[in-house]
């Protein structure tokens, strides 16, 4: 079994910045690709960001230059560097990842975490 957990969501105020992160942990044999996706009340999730294991990484339009995602594979923890938030950056932030097990690979979400941007 393996369980994603996020942390480091919070009330923010426009301008602000705040640090997400997601360990993983469980019968790992290896951590592939992790992302970050965000849903907003009455809104569809939507894909933040995207790292594979070897670090190349996509972001949405909206994010780019303000959010940072990185990842310590030693650790199975993968980060959101969120800067110059934004209220449209009001959302449940949940990461995922493509994990490795000996029942083969799957994907796995974290329960998710709040970040409320205050305008």
């Amino acid at each position: 079994q393996v369980q994603l957990v996020e942390s480091g969501g919070g009330l923010v105020q426009a301008g602000g910045s705040l640090r997400l992160s997601c360990v993983a942990s469980g019968s790992i044999f290896r951590v592939n690709a992790m992302g970050w996706y965000r849903q907003a009340l009455g809104e569809q999730r939507e894909l933040v960001a995207h790292i594979s294991r070897d670090g190349s990484i996509n972001y949405a339009d909206a994010v780019k230059g303000r959010f940072t995602i990185s990842r310590d594979n030693a650790k199975n923890t993968l980060y959101l560097q969120m800067n110059s938030l934004l209220s449209e950056d009001t959302a449940v932030y949940s990461c995922t990842a493509n994990v490795q097990t000996y029942l083969g690979r799957n994907d796995y979400w974290g329960q998710g975490t709040q970040v409320t941007v205050s305008s």
